[in-house]
Formats: structure tokens, sequence, C-alpha cells
């Protein structure tokens, strides 16, 4: 039997690459262990089988120890036939793990035919616990792209993938004593749900630059999946990526030297994302601009990050009518036209970006070989809905590790299509909405505006689209104009930036038969921190921490539960850029210590770990020795009157230090129906405003933030 396991482990050497790592934790984990593992293929098993030592007990389900083709391997494994649901195999299986025995058991109970974690079931977490067993988390990866998967058509399948195992550290899992019964159960099982997580989160690389990433996505999805579209409707695969962007690379490389930040000024389309990349090949550091910022807030941009060098688009200035911004950039900066750069192209730039694009790990990568994942990949602005916008710098490696963080929990796979009209100057837009798909074999169809609101329904219709993204004053808005079957084909709604009101999640899941999946987050966290899922989800939360990242709630008199959050993590930012020091690097620190941010918001953590908002700290008001969220004030207006906008802010008062305005749509808006909605609610007269302004529209920021700045001075006249 040994010569045939040696036979057999050659072979699979031979063929599939096969490499194991980490097998000094399974020699550490002793002689009672459960190893488990994710399922991403029928040869997960025999994989285990012939590269771990010992022989093996599995878990195997009862209707699959009966197949015909299972049988033959009991004699090399022994097989332990069981129901996971079952109590009586549940014990039967903590028996036999308490024989001091080594067993295995696929904890999702089947192989996976999303291409990511599947359901956990609690048994294998209550097994663990009742039989003091380790558990030794093992990862597979590269079995799912073999023709042994069940992932036909959503995994770009090959004969022979390299496979990697990866065995982690032995943990244990231990129960509060004071939680029995079912509820017992299932804190073992959200236990080992957690490990299996954070195991595909410490074993995906993140320690890599954006483009090598890129090259990666190309090997594992091929050079002819499309990644790029835009209303031209003239889809880019990878390939062609590359080919433009080699190009583009060349015409760009005398306008700056390595390391200079450099802007970039264009709108939601194919060229913003060559440019984007263009520049990472060319080791720069990409700026995305906001162009909805105004002049001032514009070029205080451009001075904050030292910018001299921007590229925009001449069509793009004269459509959006910025031709006056455009003349006060040009006196502060060198302003180069993309149009202009075609005329430049030379026979020798075509021939290179065609090697490029054929192999580029051999004619391209050295461009930026001394680019690492720590340097800095691109500067984002903060809104600036609260004061001057800083610049934010974000790594390779903090883009690509929330990448990686978003892909534990999503199952996201080369036949999406994303709808993206947020814009690429916002950190949601960018790395969520764009990068994340083109680095995973994902298709991005980038619209030019999230406004369009009777448009972007047709659009979602028209390509297929199977994820949408946005804002809740941008969703509420296509779903207005939106026919009941726009999205049929849409799996996922994500939602950022601010709250979802209650009324836009209803209307979905009515009017489409979607539930918005709401994520929490800022840019200097690259961008998520927190989201709903499908396997994760709770109304009125945004959702769970994303893994690798660590948690403090600071405690805020006048706030019985919760606390202001700090977070810190592999997606946290480098640091800022402010406008006081323009250029200058302020590393990432609080009060915690260097590399925690603090969010500024005020949130509460329930026992399943669920994040609820409260509001930001400055989003409080102090109103006769009370605190008062001004957010739970606006959600209880848009419940009162919910077909309109509303947004609330406060100014001093003499009489109890402040006092609450509320700036609204609705033409019939009254206090007085107010505070009858608060108090048949139970609601607190403190959250009722004291003055009512009725405005045509809120003003916006361009990522559809509400621009809290504007009616501060708005109301203070």
């Amino acid at each position: 039997m040994a010569i045939a396991k040696q036979i057999i482990r050659f072979i699979l050497q031979l063929l599939f690459r096969v490499e194991l790592e980490g097998i000094e934790n399974y020699h550490k984990a002793g002689q009672r262990v459960m190893i488990v593992a994710n399922h991403t293929s029928l040869l997960d098993a025999v994989l285990l089988t012939i590269f771990l030592p010992d022989r093996l007990t599995y878990a195997i389900n009862t209707q699959m120890a009966e197949k015909w083709w299972v049988k033959p391997f009991g004699k090399i494994v022994h097989l332990f036939p069981m129901d996971p649901v079952n109590p009586l195999s549940i014990k039967s299986f903590i028996k036999e793990l308490e024989q001091d025995r080594r067993s295995v058991i696929f904890p999702e109970g089947r192989i996976t035919v999303t291409g990511t974690l599947m359901k956990i079931y609690d048994g294998p977490g209550l097994i663990a616990l009742k039989s003091g067993a380790k558990v030794l988390p093992i990862r597979i990866d590269g079995a799912q792209r073999s023709f042994f998967s069940r992932l036909k058509g959503i995994e770009h399948r090959q004969f022979f993938p390299k496979i990697k195992l990866t065995i982690l550290p032995p943990q244990t899992i231990n129960i509060d004593d004071s939680i029995v019964g079912r509820a017992r159960r299932m804190e073992a099982g959200k236990v080992l749900k957690q490990i299996m997580i954070n195991m595909i989160y410490a074993t995906t690389n993140n320690h890599i630059t954006l483009m090598d990433k890129l090259l990666k996505a190309r090997d594992i999805h091929g050079a002819g999946q499309v990644i790029l579209e835009d209303i031209e409707r003239q889809p880019l695969n990878y390939r062609q990526v590359l080919l433009k962007t080699s190009i583009l690379s060349r015409l760009m490389a005398n306008d700056s030297e390595q390391g200079d930040v450099v802007g970039l000024l264009l709108p939601n389309t194919n060229t913003t994302v060559v440019s984007f990349l263009a520049l990472q090949s060319l080791a720069r550091v990409p700026a995305m601009l906001n162009y909805s910022a105004g002049q001032k807030g514009l070029l205080s941009a451009i001075e904050t990050a030292k910018i001299t060098t921007v590229y925009s688009s001449r069509r793009f200035i004269q459509v959006a009518n910025m031709e006056d911004l455009a003349s006060a950039l040009a006196k502060q900066v060198r302003l180069i036209y993309l149009e202009d750069l075609p005329q430049k192209v030379t026979g020798q730039d075509k021939f290179y970006g065609l090697l490029c694009s054929l192999m580029p790990r051999i004619f391209y990568a050295h461009q930026w070989q001394d680019v690492q994942p720590d340097d800095a990949a691109v500067v984002l602005f903060t809104s600036g809905s609260e004061g001057v916008p800083k610049g934010v710098v974000l790594s390779h490696k903090n883009i690509i590790s929330n990448a990686i963080q978003l892909g534990t929990k999503i199952d996201f796979n080369k036949n999406d299509v994303i709808l993206n009209a947020l814009p690429l100057f916002h950190s949601f837009g960018l790395s969520t909405a764009t990068l994340v798909a083109i680095l995973n074999g994902m298709k991005v169809f980038l619209y030019p505006s999230p406004l369009h609101y009777r448009i972007i329904p047709e659009v979602a219709y028209d390509i297929n689209a199977t994820m949408l993204f946005g804002t809740n004053t941008f969703l509420k808005g296509y779903a207005k104009f939106a026919h009941n079957y726009d999205f049929f084909s849409v799996r996922y709604v994500f939602a950022g930036a601010e709250a979802v009101q209650k009324e836009t999640a209803l209307l979905y899941a009515e009017k489409f038969g979607l539930r918005i999946l709401e994520g929490y987050g800022a840019t200097e966290t690259s961008p998520v921190i927190s989201m709903n899922t499908p396997l994760e989800y709770k109304t009125g939360c945004v959702g769970t921490l994303l893994p690798g990242m660590e948690y403090h709630l600071k405690a805020i008199p006048g706030i019985d539960t919760g606390g202001q959050l700090f977070v810190k993590g592999p997606n946290i930012m480098k640091g800022y850029f402010r406008n006081d020091k323009p250029g200058v690097l302020e590393l990432t620190d609080s009060e915690l210590g260097q590399g925690w941010y603090d969010t500024g918001d005020i949130v509460d953590i329930d026992e399943d770990n669920f994040i609820r908002i409260k509001g930001r700290v400055k989003r409080f008001a102090k109103i006769g020795g009370e605190m008062v969220s001004l957010s739970m004030v606006e959600d209880m207006v848009s419940q009162c009157w919910p077909d309109e906008q509303h947004a609330v802010i406060s100014i001093a008062d003499s009489a109890k230090g402040e006092q609450l305005v509320l700036f609204t749509t609705y033409e019939q808006a009254q206090r007085k129906a107010l505070s009858a909605f608060a108090k048949k609610n139970a609601i607190s007269e403190l959250n009722v405003p004291k003055n009512i302004n009725i405005i045509a529209d809120l003003p916006l920021l361009g990522t559809g933030k509400t621009d809290y700045q504007r009616i501060k001075e708005m109301a203070l006249g």
C-alpha cells in the first residue's frame, strides 16, 4: 500500500505540480485532530490522503458511501459514513475522534458549485467542541480549476492546473459554558465558519502589485476573457487591455518620473482604466481627480498631492462644460489631452505593444519590477462633506487585500457582469466595482453618470448585468424608473456610502425580488470594512467585519451601547496627504497606535458580530444634555415622508446647546406632523427638528452623498 501511495504521489506531482506547505502544523496538532478543508473537487480526498502522513478517517455522506467508485477508496483510508444533521451520526463521530484519530471532514458537505466557500454546517463545529479535538484547517487551491471540479462555465478549467495544499496552525473551538443546547451548537458552527473564512483569506497572496495581479488573472482566466466595456460598446479582453496599456505607457513615459503622483481627470470609460493601468506599469501613482468638486476643490486636491501633470480628455471637458475649469487647471499643471497622443504612436510602439500583449511577463514586466506591494498605488480624495478634502494614499497591498477579503464573502465568477456607474474618483467605484472585477476575470461595464436614472436600468437589461453597485440615493432613483424586469439577470445589489433606507430595500424586494446587500467602509479602508452577504445577512445592519481586520470600540459619554469604531488591517491606507503639508505622507495613526484608523463613526456590534451604524461622532447633537443622532433623526423623517429626500444638521442654540434643522423636498412638511409621528412611535420629542426648510433638491456630492457642508452654510445663511 505504501508503494502504491508513492506511485500515485509521483503521478500527481508530475501532472499537477502539487505543492505542500505547513506540514509542521500537521505534526503540531497532535493525535486527536479534526482536519477541515474547503471542498473544491473530486480530487480533494485523494490529495489529502496521498500527501498527508498516516491513515486518515474520512467523514463521508451516507449516500456517497454507497457509490461503487467510493468503496475501493476504503482500502486506503477509513471511511466513516455519517449524516451531518443527524445527532446520532454526530455522537458516533465524536467517539471516533475520542480514540485519538486524525479525521477529515469537509464542513460544506458538498463540492462547491460557486468557486468559493458555501454553507458551513454546524455539526462539524460541535464535533470538534465536544471531542476536544484540535481543528486543523487545510486550504486546497487550484483543484477548482481542474476538470474534476463542478465549476464548468464558472471557472476557466484546465487539464492539469497547479495545486497547492496549505496547512494552517491547529486551533481549538472554545465556547462559554453558559451557552447551552441548540445555541451551543450554532455558536460552535459560527466559530468553525470563521475559521474557514480566515483560512481562505490567510492563504491567498496579498503581497503582490496590481499589475502582477492583473497578469495572474490573465493566466488563470485566459487572454481572451473580456473584462472591460463602456457606452462605446467596444469590449476589451485581457490581451487588448495590455496592448493598449503598453502603447499608452510608452507615450506617457517622458511626462513624469518614477514615483510621481499623476492626475487623471476622466469619466467612466475604458480609456480611464487603461490610463490608470498605464501609469501603474510606469511606476507612477495615479491620482483620481473629482471633477464634481468644483474649481476650488480640484485645485486644492492638486496642491495637496503636489500634482504637476494631469491627463484629461478634450471631448470630456467639452461635454461636461468644464472649459473654465480646464483653463484654471492649465495654469497650475501641465494638462495633457489623451486625444493628442495617438498621433505620436510609431510602428515601434505598436510592435512593442503587440509583444507585451502576447508575452507580458517577458516584454512588459520590467517597467514595474522595482514597484513593491507596500508602495503607493493610487491617491483618492475624501468627499469633503465635512471639511477640506484629504488625499488618501492606498498601496497595492491595501487594494488587493480588500479584493481578497471580499472574495471570501462573495462568489464572484468570470460570468459576472458588473454595471458600474459610480465615478472612478470614488473608492467604491474604483476599487470595489472596477478593480475587483478586472483582477478576478469579471467584466465591468462603465457608465459615465450615476444620475441617469431612466437609462441605467435599460443598460442593466441590455448587458445582462449580474451585479449592481450604488448608493441609496442612486438605487432609489433607478427603481423609480425601472421596469419590473430590467434587473432580471442581477444576482446581487451592493450599496454603500450612505445608509440604505427601509423604503428603498422594500422597493427592491417587492419590485425586483432583490435583497440589497448593504456594506460599510471608507476611502481610507480601500474601501470596505464590513458587508452583508447571502450567507450572513441582517436587516438594519451593514454586515460583519471582513477577515484579517481587528476592531476596537471607544466608549462615548451619553452613548449607552456601542462606541466609536477604530479598525486595523491590511486594507487600511498608508496615510494622508493634507493640504497644509502638500505631498508629505502622514502615516496612519490614532490614539490606539500606528496602523489603527479612527472611522469617526459610532457603531454597535451585536452578539452575531453584525455592525449597526448609529452615526458619525460629528453627526451627533447634544440637546438639553442628551445625545441625539442626526442619522437616526433622518431615518425617522424618511419613515414619516418616505418618498422624499431629507437632511438634518445641528446648529448652536442658546437655550439647549444645539438645535436640529431639517432640509426636505417634501412641500407639505410641517413640524406638527413630525411630532405626531414621533409620539406615535415612542420617539423622544428631542428628535423632532425645531426648524424645517423646504427645498427643491438636496445638494449632493459627486459620490451621491449628501453635501452637509453646503447644507450647513444654507442653514447659517
